[in-house]
């Protein structure tokens, strides 16, 4: 929890209706933001990213799996968030329990459009091996490095770019199954797919604070925050989830221009975001 005077909360505050923050950015200007791809080397695929004093990894493990009755032609993603009480010491116990089960849940919806999967970012078709019999379930992990603001983005982030890190291993049916059977598969050692990440979307977290709204808040600006909105916006600029925190109410109209400047801040991100990934994975097929 972010202690403030009176006098840095109007020193905050004051900028920001200003459209000057106090680490100079604008109101709808991101902190620079770093990439490094393949940083654990026992999963599938993984990355680091950094944006100002926040720091979060992500990590994805491929295991085949059996898809679900409800879904014979999808394959199956979890998504689960742990935050170091090292990152912050609000995180210690509870506090960090309840924050890793709030960002697991806004992460599912934003990017795979809640329990539904309607609206996915993800394509969960493409984890199909067998309709039925065999898919793949990813297991995506996400963990808080430091805290300084912003973690849903900045997960949001590397998951994209852990995705775009990933290679999962080819796998032919050499022999099919009647009833409820599995089939005989041959799991590739050399040949792997990557993942098509080109749809999964950036999330893009609205703060408001006062009477106008910014995006990368730093943990002093979310302390001074009456509510924000996480809008999930793929390359296209489809919306591919939404999810509000904060106990007030935002009029409809607001929200409207809310994701409007979310759209407009999402093609930028996705644009930086893509170059730093490729320029991450250049330097990991140096290395």
């Amino acid at each position: 929890m972010v202690g403030l005077s009176v006098g840095e909360k109007h020193f905050i505050q004051g900028g920001i209706n200003q459209n000057l923050r106090s680490d100079g950015r604008k109101r709808d200007t991101y902190r620079p933001i770093f990439v490094e791809t393949g940083v654990i080397p026992q999963a599938n695929g993984s990355a680091r990213i950094r944006m100002g004093a926040t720091e979060v990894i992500a990590s994805v493990k491929a295991e085949l799996g059996r898809p679900s009755a409800l879904q014979p032609d999808k394959g199956k993603v979890a998504i689960f968030v742990d935050c170091s009480p090292v990152a912050e010491p609000t995180f210690e116990g509870r506090g960090g329990e309840d924050l890793s089960t709030e960002l697991s849940v806004a992460l599912q919806r934003c990017l795979l459009g809640g329990k539904s999967g309607a609206g996915a970012g993800i394509d969960l078709s493409s984890l199909v091996v067998a309709e039925g019999k065999i898919c793949w379930d990813l297991y995506i992990d996400g963990l808080v490095v430091s805290s300084d603001g912003n973690l849903l983005d900045a997960l949001g982030a590397a998951i994209k770019a852990a995705l775009s890190n990933t290679g999962i291993p080819r796998v032919h049916v050499t022999a099919a199954a009647s009833g409820d059977e599995q089939p005989e598969v041959d799991i590739s050692d050399e040949e792997f797919l990557q993942f098509d990440t080109s749809e999964i979307p950036v999330i893009v977290t609205l703060t408001k604070v006062g009477r106008h709204y910014i995006v990368d808040a730093t943990s002093e600006e979310e302390s001074q925050m009456s509510s924000a909105i996480s809008v999930s916006i793929n390359r296209k600029g489809h919306i591919c989830g939404l999810t509000k925190r904060g106990g007030a109410g935002i009029d409809p109209s607001v929200i409207s221009d809310m994701i409007s400047v979310a759209q407009y801040v999402s093609e930028q991100l996705i644009n930086k975001l893509d170059s730093e990934i490729s320029a991450a994975e250049a330097d990991e097929d140096e290395s």
